[in-house]
């Protein structure tokens, strides 16, 4: 165990502010970061605890965006009738994050900016193998050892994880930003791009680095346009509790009008008018499927009809040796989201 100074922050910008000293760490609800403290990914000089900011809380409708703080927790997020209504792919994946007693700490600000669940990443120090993420230019271990939960997008030779967030493919699929804080003032990033690839980190010249938020930026909360569309969130996992995905997928689906309503019993085959789909656990960010997206309009809400056109979308997918299989199970989950969010399922 290290020493660590540990301060409550009065407000949001006075948090940012200690930002700016090195080997700073913010606190939220505790769930991840006192896990990098144990294995050593992480350490701190100094932690200032946000916990008591009740700016960040809250979960309220403002004209047509639904308002999520960053401290509300998951099973706070997951059970608000709002975020039911208006967000169930949000909600359906804070409920099926992690355990009921670890969604009462977590947060979605700090769930966001978990790091991978590699095996070899998560290992206590001192490490017994290479990782890149822990120790830069040591080589990845996964990519000639175990990766069958690893990367299928956007991985490279140093780097073969994904980001494992249940809410950041949600919050991608339905199109939120996340409100960002930092010395020169509040900014905000679309969740789609908050995380970035391997291969998206290298070519900006960090090949480490896993999101765009700066060192001294603080996620204040998220912004999620209202829509009537229909959501779904799946998840793929070995067990149904405190287990992170396989695969996953969220989407959204709006149905084309008939002369009975968008599901008017007995109106005929159901067709799609706009779809937005994310797949989780794939990429080390949310993989937005936008070919498939432009091509899903006019098509049927159907699984035959849904299986090739996502098939063309992930056509991209570079599997390892051992992970082949994800390519398959991901698109099923797509194809199961889409169905579930247009009622078909």
């Amino acid at each position: 165990m290290r020493d660590f100074a540990y301060a409550r922050a009065g407000t949001a910008e006075a948090a940012v502010g200690t930002l700016a000293a090195p080997r700073t760490a913010v606190i939220a609800g505790g769930t991840e970061l006192l896990n990098w403290f144990r294995l050593g990914i992480a350490a701190a000089d100094r932690v200032v605890d946000i916990g008591g900011l009740d700016e960040l809380r809250g979960i309220a409708r403002d004209g047509d965006e639904l308002r999520i703080g960053a401290l509300a927790t998951l099973n706070e997020v997951g059970e608000h009738p709002l975020v039911t209504r208006l967000a169930g792919a949000l909600a359906s994946a804070c409920l099926q994050a992690a355990s009921a007693q670890v969604r009462n700490r977590a947060t979605i600000g700090g769930n966001v900016l978990q790091r991978t669940r590699c095996p070899y990443f998560r290992a206590e120090e001192p490490l017994p193998w290479p990782c890149n993420k822990r120790d830069p230019g040591s080589g990845c271990a996964s990519l000639a050892g175990r990766h069958e939960r690893q990367a299928i997008f956007g991985w490279t030779q140093d780097c073969v994880a994904v980001q494992p967030s249940d809410p950041a493919v949600a919050l991608a699929a339905l199109d939120a930003r996340a409100d960002v804080l930092g010395p020169a003032g509040p900014r905000t990033i679309p969740m789609r791009e908050f995380h970035l690839t391997q291969r998206e980190a290298a070519a900006a010249g960090e090949p480490m680095r896993e999101t765009r938020l700066g060192a001294d930026e603080l996620i204040t909360g998220y912004r999620l346009p209202v829509s009537t569309a229909g959501q779904a969130y799946v998840k793929v996992r070995e067990r149904a509790s405190y287990e992170y995905a396989i695969v996953s997928a969220a989407a959204a689906v709006r149905l084309a009008e008939s002369a009975g309503g968008p599901r008017a019993a007995g109106a005929g085959e159901q067709r799609i008018a706009a779809a937005r789909v994310a797949l989780g656990s794939v990429a080390q960010r949310p993989w937005r499927l936008t070919a498939a997206e432009a091509e899903l309009p006019g098509t049927p809400l159907t699984r035959e009809a849904l299986l090739p056109v996502i098939e063309r979308a992930m056509a991209d997918a570079v599997p390892l040796p051992q992970n082949g299989f994800k390519v398959t199970m991901a698109r099923n989950a797509a194809v199961r989201a889409l169905l579930a969010a247009g009622g078909a399922a």
